[in-house]
């Protein structure tokens, strides 16, 4: 495919994003103003249809078409069992949604961080969140970035580098996310969402075809790959490997805060509820897809030097026109600058609103939110450097910083079902059982034989409940917390019907 096709195709969605992104700016300050709350979670006004679109188009990035088609092209049929227990975790927001939904309106908060410090009556705990959640997100971002490098430059056969494109999408995701916030990512979102959701299933329909359909695609992969289609399959899967990929993953709807963030967003607990279905049919429909992708590039190209490349590689091929590949690419793309802008948006605020906001003497709103703002390139800048490490398998480098993230999970939980959870349990099982994933990633330690993203959950827990027990809880403030996440949300679904 020719760079000058590439570079024409990233110039229109170019122009179409920024045009969308500015028409969200000019909504965003009609009359609604620019405060923390009007630009990172678009004043709490995002209806359903817009907040399915957007909320799809930042889980599904660069992972799924690139990330996921490479873990499927190098473990087989297992790379399906592990994105489908993803799939099951969001059932956690239909638990957690509305909690999150009520407490959000009742006391202003902007992050889940600032949720989890009001609620254990402890800023640290919001401090502790916070700088947890940039140091396992940032690395979560750079693999966006990294996915597009792996796309430009696999598309274009090494005309575009690595870098260029990891460049291409670090200015996208700033352009975006700086002009209008949230509501001009959420608008871009939806546009992309819609556009890379039709494009890869016509084109991987297309692809499947030019391999003699499904029967004589799965006829080849039995004949040649027969342990693609079994577990634990070429060997990437174990029941060990299996479970320390799943059992982050499955958590990703609450441990991730650029995905739990927006569930202060909707206007409703109906436009919740509207999310929610619109994403599980998108996500059910582009996992099919991705795995799709995967299985094609395996039967055309088994001998690739890197699994991640089997995207850019069948988009770039004979078995799609130039034209229906250069708009997947543009697809890709987009997702995986969605991607890549929220989390930029979700950090800034943490740390204008939950670090900034509690060292400095005179944190107004006004301050924190320009403080946010010139954190986002910042954020860009770091991600970009880890980008061009070029670490392979970007599927299990997301579920590594997943991992990380997992820590957060027993105080979010224990914020809404458990009194006796304090400050010192929810730092003990962030600071604590954050220290010991990164203590076994970098070690490479497995004790008994475990990877550390089995170990990371229940390390935490036992943290947070230990903790808790040794120190005394703020009954008071507990009981108010769970009292609003259980009236406000009952008596909003009754309105909302």
């Amino acid at each position: 495919m020719t760079p000058t096709l590439i570079w024409t195709a990233v110039g229109v969605y170019l122009i179409a994003g920024l045009t969308l992104a500015w028409l969200a700016r000019g909504e965003a300050t009609n009359g609604a103003g620019v405060d923390m709350s009007g630009y990172f979670l678009g004043s709490r006004r995002m209806n359903g249809f817009v907040s399915a679109l957007s909320y799809s188009a930042t889980t599904y990035s660069a992972f799924m078409m690139v990330g996921l088609a490479g873990l499927t092209y190098a473990g087989g049929v297992g790379a399906f069992g592990f994105e489908i227990v993803y799939f099951a975790g969001v059932s956690l927001v239909a638990v957690f949604g509305p909690k999150f939904w009520a407490v959000g309106k009742r006391f202003g908060f902007v992050t889940p961080s600032e949720m989890l410090g009001h609620r254990y009556a402890d800023n640290k705990v919001a401090v502790a969140t916070a700088l947890a959640s940039c140091l396992f997100l940032i690395p979560y971002a750079a693999v966006q970035l990294a996915g597009v490098g792996y796309l430009l430059a696999g598309m274009s056969g090494g005309t575009i580098s690595f870098t260029t494109g990891v460049v291409v999408a670090t200015l996208l995701a700033i352009l975006f996310s700086y002009i209008a916030g949230i509501r001009s990512v959420m608008w871009t979102d939806s546009l992309q969402a819609l556009f890379m959701i039709v494009a890869s299933t016509l084109v991987a329909l297309l692809v499947v075809h030019s391999l003699g359909g499904f029967s004589g695609l799965f006829e080849t992969l039995a004949t040649e790959h027969p342990e693609s289609l079994v577990v634990p399959g070429p060997g990437l899967f174990s029941l060990t490997t299996f479970l320390g990929l799943t059992i982050p993953w499955f958590f990703f709807s609450l441990s991730n805060p650029q995905v739990s963030q927006r569930l202060f967003m909707p206007a409703s607990l109906k436009s919740m509820r509207q999310m929610l279905i619109g994403f599980l049919v998108f996500g059910f429909i582009y996992t099919l897809v991705s795995v799709l992708w995967g299985f094609s590039a395996l039967v055309a190209f088994p001998d690739l030097p890197q699994s991640d490349l089997a995207t850019p590689t069948l988009l770039a091929s004979e078995h799609v026109p130039p034209v229906l590949g250069v708009i997947v690419m543009v697809g890709i793309l987009a997702a995986a600058v969605s991607t890549i802008d929220s989390i930029m948006l979700t950090l800034s605020s943490m740390l204008s609103r939950d670090v900034y906001a509690n060292v400095a003497t005179d944190a107004s709103e006004a301050k924190q939110l320009k403080v946010g703002k010139w954190v986002l390139p910042i954020i860009a800048v770091l991600a970009f450097l880890f980008a061009e490490l070029q670490l392979d398998l970007i599927a299990v480098l997301s579920v590594a910083a997943s991992t990380g993230l997992v820590v957060t999970v027993p105080a979010i939980i224990g914020a809404f079902y458990w009194k006796r959870g304090t400050a010192l349990g929810a730092l003990a099982s962030i600071v604590g059982g954050g220290v010991v994933v990164i203590a076994l990633y970098l070690s490479g330690a497995k004790p008994l034989d475990l990877p550390a993203g089995i170990w990371a959950l229940p390390v935490a827990v036992v943290l947070f409940v230990f903790g808790s027990l040794a120190s005394r809880a703020s009954h008071e403030r507990a009981s108010e917390f769970m009292a609003v996440a259980t009236s406000r949300t009952t008596a909003a679904s009754g309105r909302s019907r």
